[in-house]
C-alpha cells in the first residue's frame, strides 16, 4: 500500500473492508462514492491530495433523558449517519476546514483561547478542541479538512458533537500517534462546547459519537465515565429505529434548555451539593416540603425524572442483556411519559399554536397503534422524536409520518458500531 494514493487504494477496493464495517454491504457502493466525492473535493479545494480519511458518526440517546450533566446514567449508541473528512497536515499552524456547501472556515492556532463574538460558531469548537488537546500534551499542528455530512442539523442526531469528535479524531491520529483514548476525545469535545462553543452540554453525545455501538455510560465521575458496551440487534429483535424531525427549529430555545440544569442545580444547592447524583433519593423526597417553596414545584418535578430516568437506564441494560426487548419497550415508554410530565422538555413554556414535538409524538403514537414505542429525543423542545418501530409496518409508518410532517422527516437508522475513526487506517 505505501506509495499509493488513498484514490488508488478507493478504486481498487482497498478501502471496501472499512466501508463494510461502517456502512454494512449494502451502502458499499454509496460508500465508495461518497469518499471519491470528499477526496475530490479536498484537493479541488486545497490543490494538493489528502492523506487521511476519517468519520465520526452521529448518535441516538436510547435512554436517559438529561441524566448526563447530573451526573447520572445514560444508554447512547452511534448511527449510520456521519461526517466523512478528507484531511492532511501543514505547517502553517492554521487549520482550515471546508465543510461541503460552507465558507471556508480559517482557525489561526497561535490563538488557543476563547474570542469574543465567535460563540455559537463552528470556529469556536475547532478552536476549543485544538486548545484542549494542546493543553493535554498533543503537538496540535496545521491541517486541512474537506468535509460532507449526512447527519441533519437540528435532528437530534447531535451533528456537533460528531464535529467535535472528528476534529479530535483527526488532530489525535495526524499528530499525537493516536495517543487519546475515544472517551477523551469526547471529554475533549464537550471541553470545547462549553467553555469555547458556550453550551452547557452533558458529556452523552460526544461519548457515544467517540466510542460508537451501543454504550451504558454511568458518569458518577465525569472526569473517568464507566463506559460498557452492549449486545442490541434490532432487526433480530424484529424492529427498526426511527429519528422524526418535528419541523421545529431550537432557535431561541436557549432558555429552554439552560433552565432544566439551573432548576436542578437550586434543587441541589439545598442540600449543599453540585448535582443529583451526590443527593440520595430518599433525603431528595424527605425535604419535598422544603424545595417547593424554595425552587417551585416544576424543578421539583423535572428531579423526580432524572431520579427515575437513571434508574430506568438500569433497567434498560438489565432487559437488553437477558434479551427481552419487550421489556425494554416498556421502559422506553415511561421515559417518554417522564420527560412530557416531569421533566417537561416536550412544549415550551407559554407555547400554543406550535407545539411541534407533541403533535410529532400524537402522530407517532397514532400509526403505532399499540406496538413498539416512542419518545422525545435529545434534549427536547423541537427537534426530533424516537421511535421503535415494527419492521413489519415500517413502511407504512415511514409513509404515515412523512404525509404529515413533510417527505424526509423520518430517517431509519441502523446502530453503527464504531465510533470516530480513521478510516484509511481500519483493521
Amino acid at each position: 500500500m505505501e506509495g499509493q494514493t488513498l484514490k488508488t487504494r478507493l478504486g481498487q477496493g482497498g478501502l471496501d473492508g472499512a466501508l463494510e464495517r461502517l456502512y454494512g454491504a449494502a451502502g458499499l457502493e454509496a460508500a465508495r462514492g461518497r469518499c471519491a466525492g470528499v477526496l475530490e473535493g479536498f484537493s479541488g479545494t486545497f490543490g494538493k491530495e489528502a492523506e487521511a480519511l476519517f468519520s465520526a458518526p452521529g448518535r441516538t440517546e436510547l435512554g436517559g433523558n438529561h441524566t448526563d450533566h447530573q451526573h447520572g446514567r445514560v444508554l447512547a449508541a452511534g448511527v449510520d449517519l456521519d461526517i466523512l473528512a478528507a484531511a492532511a497536515a501543514n505547517d502553517s499552524g492554521v487549520i482550515r476546514v471546508q465543510s461541503e456547501g460552507y465558507p471556508l472556515i480559517t482557525v489561526e492556532l497561535d490563538r488557543l483561547t476563547p474570542v469574543e463574538g465567535e460563540e455559537n460558531t463552528t470556529a469556536a469548537l475547532i478552536r476549543g478542541v485544538a486548545a484542549r488537546m494542546k493543553e493535554l500534551g498533543c503537538p496540535v499542528g496545521g491541517l486541512e479538512a474537506y468535509m460532507v455530512s449526512d447527519v441533519p442539523g437540528g435532528s437530534g442526531l447531535s451533528s456537533s458533537a460528531a464535529f467535535e469528535v472528528l476534529i479530535g479524531t483527526m488532530l489525535n491520529g495526524l499528530f499525537w500517534g493516536g495517543h487519546a483514548s475515544a472517551v477523551e476525545i469526547a471529554q475533549i469535545g464537550q471541553y470545547a462546547e462549553n467553555v469555547f462553543f458556550g453550551k452547557p452540554c452533558g458529556l452523552m453525545d460526544q461519548t457515544a459519537s467517540s466510542v460508537g455501538g451501543v454504550v451504558a455510560i454511568d458518569f458518577a465521575d465525569p472526569a473517568s465515565p464507566v463506559v460498557e458496551s452492549i449486545s442490541l440487534d434490532l432487526a433480530a429483535s424484529g424492529y427498526a429505529l426511527c429519528i422524526i424531525d418535528s419541523g421545529a427549529d431550537h432557535a431561541d430555545l436557549t432558555d429552554e434548555y439552560a433552565a432544566i440544569p439551573e432548576e436542578l442545580r437550586a434543587v441541589c444547592r439545598h442540600f449543599g451539593r453540585a448535582v443529583l447524583r451526590e443527593v440520595p433519593e430518599e433525603d431528595f423526597f424527605a425535604a419535598l416540603p422544603e424545595l417547593r417553596r424554595e425552587c417551585g414545584d416544576r424543578a421539583v418535578l423535572r428531579a423526580i425524572h432524572i431520579y427515575d430516568d437513571n434508574a430506568r437506564v438500569s433497567g434498560q441494560v438489565g432487559a437488553l442483556r437477558r434479551g427481552d426487548f419487550d421489556a425494554f419497550l416498556d421502559h422506553v415508554r415511561s421515559s417518554g411519559l417522564s420527560s412530557w410530565r416531569y421533566l417537561q422538555n416536550v412544549v415550551p413554556a407559554g407555547y400554543k399554536e406550535h407545539q411541534d414535538v407533541a403533535f410529532a409524538l400524537a402522530l407517532a403514537e397514532r400509526l403505532l397503534d399499540t406496538a413498539g414505542a416512542c419518545r422525545v429525543h435529545g434534549g427536547g423542545f423541537a427537534g426530533t422524536i424516537q421511535a421503535f418501530v415494527p419492521l413489519e409496518t415500517l413502511e407504512k409508518f415511514k409513509t404515515g409520518i412523512e404525509a404529515v410532517l413533510g417527505r424526509g422527516s423520518c430517517h431509519v437508522v441502523t446502530i453503527r458500531p464504531v465510533g470516530g475513526v480513521r478510516l484509511d487506517e481500519m483493521k
